[in-house]
């Protein structure tokens, strides 16, 4: 007996190999955000203090250091979003693995009630030959 969810259980397997390869791609790109935004903060920490009595340059520094911080954050709110697509990508994963499982434990079930139906089967053949031979030495006698 073939079991007939062999290729959607296939299919399962793909869909969560395929999940695994993204949360794998998005747990990189979060990393890759998560350094970039540590990076940039070390960045602004390095940056010259401002000093002397020139205004210009105080303003010039000062500047700098905003536009730092603004693009800081930006990196921050980045980072967070690839983050939640870790988190999403995760949750993917689970739903797959879940998906593949139940239709591999229907493959299971199906199996173990083949080989029931096989050992039944075995039973009576063999119940059948025993029976064949009693009756055959019973005329005998």
């Amino acid at each position: 007996m073939k079991f007939r969810l062999s290729n959607v259980l296939r299919a399962r397997s793909a869909q969560e190999r395929i999940a695994k390869a993204e949360l794998i791609a998005a747990r990189k790109e979060a990393e890759e955000a998560a350094e970039r935004t540590r990076r940039m903060d070390e960045a602004i920490g390095a940056q010259p203090k401002p000093s002397g009595p020139n205004g210009l340059a105080f303003a010039a520094t000062m500047w700098a250091r905003q536009a730092m911080a603004t693009e800081l954050a930006a990196a921050i709110v980045l980072a967070g979003q690839a983050e939640q697509v870790v988190r999403d990508r995760d949750a993917d994963l689970t739903a797959a693995a879940m998906k593949r499982r139940t239709v591999e434990k229907l493959g299971e079930r199906h199996a173990a009630e083949a080989r029931t139906a096989d050992e039944k089967r075995a039973q009576l053949e063999a119940d059948d030959l025993t029976s064949s031979r009693n009756r055959g030495d019973n005329a005998d006698r």
